[in-house]
């Protein structure tokens, strides 16, 4: 009971340093580290259903995406209530999922969206976040949504293609 009790805060702790390598000034790290902190919570998934996240499927249906030869995403849960064309660190309007073999959802990584039509009319350079800008995504999608700005933060799951790419080599559907 002891040692379980030592682990769970052990467990929330060790993932902030590699939060923290996403960028390499102070106030990004500190964003990076808040995020990590603020998102702890949520690899229970029943958590973030609590508060309004929802698993997000493709156009065709896809939950889990993935790109061959390049590498997945996952299991996307959005909190639409949080698409309000603002970058909150601590708030990412998604947090994605890698199925584990078992069927549990494992949280891996936070993504951050903003759709172009509510950025674009006050902003003149796209969204950025630890030290990043955002990726686009025009319309048509595969996700059927309108054109987005996106940034993926691999925070819970070590990505060698890098900790701010979309697609991580290796995570797996």
């Amino acid at each position: 009971m002891k040692l379980r009790h030592l682990l769970v805060p052990l467990a929330l702790i060790l993932p902030i340093p590699t939060a923290a390598a996403l960028a390499g000034g102070g106030n990004e790290r500190s964003a990076a580290a808040e995020a990590a902190s603020s998102t702890a919570v949520f690899h229970d998934v029943g958590r973030a259903e609590a508060v309004g996240y929802a698993e997000f499927r493709d156009a065709a249906g896809i939950a889990c995406i993935s790109k061959p030869g390049v590498g997945t995403m996952g299991i996307h849960y959005v909190n639409g209530g949080l698409l309000d064309g603002t970058i909150d660190a601590q708030h990412p309007e998604a947090l994605v999922y890698e199925p584990e073999a078992n069927g549990n959802l494992k949280l891996s990584a936070l993504e951050y969206i903003v759709f172009q039509a509510a950025w674009d009319p006050t902003h003149t350079e796209p969204p950025s976040l630890f030290g990043r800008q955002f990726d686009f995504t025009p319309s048509p999608n595969r996700f059927g949504i309108p054109a987005f700005y996106s940034l993926h933060a691999w925070i819970w799951k070590p990505n060698s293609a890098g900790l701010l790419q979309p697609w991580n080599p290796g995570a797996s559907c």
